[in-house]
Formats: C-alpha cells, structure tokens, sequence
C-alpha cells in the first residue's frame, strides 16, 4: 500500500509539473504575456489520497436534454446533465451533480466548497471525472482545478450551479492564483474568450 501510495504522489506531482510548464510557455496558456514573465508555478494543497473516490454514477437522476449553466459574463453555455455523485468529506454527506459536455461527451464538475473566497478562488474549481471499464468514475478533487477566470479576466466561464455548491471545505487540488490581472479597463484589451474546459493535457 506504501508502493501505491507513493505512486499515486509521483503521479500527481508530475501532473502539476506538467501545468506550471503550459501556463508558463504553451501559446494556449491562460495567461497574459506580463502574467508569464512574473509565473513561479500554481499553488495547491498537499496531496491527500483519502480525496480521492471511485463512485457509483446515479445515471437515473441524469437528463438527456441539456441545462444552461451561468458563466462569469453571463452568457448561458449547454451541459448534459450525466448524473449525480455521492461522497463523503469531513464526515459530512456530500452530493454533486455530473455534466457531459455537448458534442465532446466529458464528463465535467464544477464545484464550489466552503473555501472558496478564502483559500481557493471565488467562483469554484471545476473537476473532470475519468471513467474506469466498469462504469464508475473516479473524482479525485486532488486534480480540482481553476477555471481560466481565475487569473484573469480576459475568459468567461462556467459557474458552478447552486447544486453543486456545498457547505463542506474541500482541501484538495488547486487553491487561490495569487497574481490575478484585471485587462477589461484597458482599451487594449483582448477580447473574452470562452473556456471549454481544459486545455493543457
């Protein structure tokens, strides 16, 4: 179990790895030019295994016709809600709703917790659930992660729905970007762009 555990660290540290160096030089990175020259790496929680599920997917309170979820600017953007989730965090029952994206078929959580504002970033991290052969997914909030609106305002994203947003703190996965940049007052500012979910595998 030792083995596996540390396995499991190595995993998620050469995941971490490999982030800091696409927002640091990839073209796709979310941040600004001046953003990437000041760029020390993200800032997370330690790694915690007892964060990690592998749970059943509650496909009957699922919908085949998509929902609109709010974005930071307002515009409603289309998810396929895939079902609901059941865990426990801080000994407290927690439940979230799953979405697939339309017309790529990922599964997508977006989650706000009781950090949020404090610890980690206002709106809410999102997660992207893998599923395993058997069909349960597995949701490891070490993974959690900001949307792109989280350093800076030249994206709009999707906002976790009131559902999804609990009263339990979620110590795991990313926290807080500590150099966000407002563009929206300058008049050379880019235009917004839409995230779609991740963007640096």
């Amino acid at each position: 179990m030792q083995q596996e555990e540390q396995v499991y660290q190595q995993r998620i540290a050469d995941y971490r790895r490999r982030r800091d160096e696409f927002f640091r030089s990839h073209p796709n990175s979310p941040l600004l030019p001046e953003q990437r020259e000041r760029f020390t790496g993200l800032v997370y929680y330690p790694v915690n295994p007892a964060l990690r599920f592998v749970v059943e997917l509650d496909r009957e309170s699922g919908s085949k016709e998509p929902v609109y979820l709010g974005t930071t600017t307002g515009e409603p953007k289309a998810f396929i809600p895939a079902g609901k989730i059941r865990v426990e965090i801080e000994g407290k029952p927690v439940e979230l709703t799953v979405f697939r994206e339309v017309g790529r078929g990922r599964y997508f959580l977006p989650f706000r917790d009781a950090t949020a504002g404090s610890e980690t970033y206002d709106v809410g991290r999102y997660l992207d659930p893998q599923e395993m052969p058997d069909g349960k997914l597995v949701v490891d909030f070490n993974m959690a992660y900001n949307p792109y609106c989280a350093y800076n305002d030249r994206w709009t994203c999707p906002i976790p729905p009131r559902e999804n947003v609990v009263d339990v703190p979620i110590r795991a996965g990313e926290k807080k970007y500590p150099d966000y940049v407002s563009v929206a007052a300058s008049e050379e500012a880019p235009g917004l762009f839409l995230e779609l979910g991740k963007h640096d595998d």
